[in-house]
């Protein structure tokens, strides 16, 4: 398995294309929206600043890009090229295959964190505590995990020529509802009460609050408790039927 992981990642390293949406787009995206902003401007309902609002949200944003764009599309690929049923073939064991896909996600996406941070704090001059950049990191990174988890249940949901539409439409409407590209205290009263339910805007939310010193809120870490439980059976349940398949 370990020959395997090693593999993912250098596949992955070598990947321009997926390196640069994944770890440069945010970035851009956060000086595209916040480059602008005022130091001091707060946005409405949070008590934080435009450009630490913002920070959390493309942080958050390049680790999402990174777990489920990176996990859906290979996987329904692998499996419709035979590469998937190839490895069944070998002492692998399958949550081996699994576990390598969402380490080589997760490697990929801590970069995409830091740099947006290190952009925020150059730029931006966003300054937190120590414990708040290294919480910060930490929550995003591991809060990733339950997006990892969506990814490796579209791959093997979704055919080769299926997986990008599905995986595109899940990924900016959680992106856009979740409010990672724009506050939700914007939207209509209805479409706030609906994006509060979503994992994306639960995610944003626990670095928000490590920003304002709080405790994460009981109902944003229950929704990703529960998010990553169902994300995960619907991808072992998928897992298991592409295998009977096989």
């Amino acid at each position: 398995m370990n020959s395997l992981i090693k593999l993912e990642l250098t596949r992955a390293l070598r990947n321009r294309k997926f390196l640069f949406f994944s770890v440069i787009y945010p970035s851009a995206l956060f000086l595209l929206i916040a480059g602008s902003a005022d130091a001091t401007t707060e946005v409405d309902g949070t008590g934080l600043t435009l450009p630490t609002f913002f920070m959390v949200s493309m942080a958050s944003f390049g680790a999402l890009t990174a777990v489920l764009m990176g996990n859906s599309e290979r996987i329904a690929k692998e499996r419709e090229s035979g590469w998937v049923r190839q490895l069944r073939l070998t002492t692998l064991p399958g949550r081996g295959y699994v576990l390598a896909k969402t380490a080589s996600a997760a490697v990929v996406s801590l970069p995409s964190i830091v740099i947006v941070f290190l952009v925020a704090a150059v730029v931006k001059d966003v300054r937190l505590d120590a414990w708040q950049w290294l919480a910060l990191t930490g929550a995003i990174w591991a809060g990733s995990l339950v997006f990892a988890a969506l990814g490796v249940a579209i791959g093997y949901l979704a055919t080769g020529d299926a997986v990008r539409p599905i995986t595109m439409i899940v990924y900016f409407g959680l992106s856009m509802l979740g409010g990672l590209w724009m506050p939700t205290t914007t939207f209509p009263g209805w479409l706030q009460d609906i994006a509060e339910w979503l994992p994306t805007h639960a995610y944003a939310a626990l670095g928000q609050a490590i920003e304002q010193s709080h405790a994460p809120h009981a109902q944003d870490l229950a929704i990703l408790a529960v998010s990553f439980v169902l994300f995960t059976g619907g991808a072992a349940w998928l897992y298991r039927k592409d295998t009977l398949k096989a």
